[in-house]
């Protein structure tokens, strides 16, 4: 459908989500819990390897929650679905890689969606910032991440004063990977995933489920988890076909096949 908030695009095991909701692709509930089951299917599908996330237009990639439709009734604490808001922040077991394209404006919950994904790419125009402070509100997710993200004292000032950071600082302070002209934008980003497609995806699944899961451990206790196994991921890795191949072409000196199991 043409009014359809979501787009997406398949190629090989790159899945593409584009929001599309004009004027500004703000985020109301039910757009909210598209996302979360485009990004769902995702996760569950094995022939999905990697996920872009970007947005129509190049004035704007997400302002975040639609104050329009929480005027006409969307409430704050209404069903985001299985994802939460954006679909990916709070969707369980997503252990495949997702890439941010921010194409634009990206402020309080688009923000708090691109923090949500584990690369960002970002258009020299985009900008950054928290402006809930301004409208008596708190930025929920942001304030748990983003401190742990880039400097303390940057992220609080952030989070205090609403302030714009461009493209250039956010890159400078580490919560931005790269930056490309607009033109280029989804090309790298494109770039980047197809470089990803082609890795070891249950070395990627271990990776982030032990990210995710050491965040609140002590360093010895997340370690013996690893090495006990005890992560379904990364006892699934010790297990596989994937780890022999990998062993193997390192000896016979060829690149590996990865069949992800």
């Amino acid at each position: 459908m043409s009014d359809a908030p979501i787009r997406t695009r398949r190629e090989g095991g790159i899945l593409e989500v584009t929001l599309d909701r004009p004027k500004a692709n703000a985020i109301d509930l039910a757009t909210s819990r598209i996302m979360g089951d485009v990004f769902a299917e995702f996760r569950d599908d094995p022939d999905m390897r990697v996920a872009i996330v970007t947005a129509a237009g190049e004035k704007f990639f997400c302002p975040g929650w639609d104050l329009k439709a929480a005027a006409g009734g969307d409430a704050v604490d209404g069903d985001y679905g299985v994802g939460g808001f954006g679909g990916l922040q709070e969707l369980p077991g997503l252990n495949k890689p997702v890439i941010a394209a921010i194409n634009g404006i990206c402020c309080g919950g688009g923000l708090e969606l691109a923090l949500s994904c584990d690369m960002i790419l970002a258009a020299e125009h985009a900008t950054f910032a928290l402006p809930e402070i301004r409208s008596g509100t708190v930025a929920d997710a942001a304030s748990i991440k983003l401190p742990k993200r880039i400097p303390y004292h940057i992220a609080m000032e952030m989070l205090f004063t609403g302030r714009w950071l461009d493209a250039e600082e956010a890159h400078r302070w580490g919560f931005v990977n790269r930056i490309t002209t607009k033109e280029a934008l989804m090309d790298e980003a494109w770039k980047l995933a197809r470089h990803l497609e082609a890795g070891p995806p249950l070395v990627f699944a271990a990776i982030k489920e032990v990210v995710r899961e050491a965040e609140n451990m002590k360093f010895q206790d997340a370690l013996d988890k690893i090495t006990s196994r005890t992560f379904e991921t990364v006892d699934t890795l010790y297990g596989s076909e994937d780890m022999l191949e990998g062993f193997n072409a390192f000896s016979e000196k060829r690149d590996p096949v990865w069949k992800g199991r």
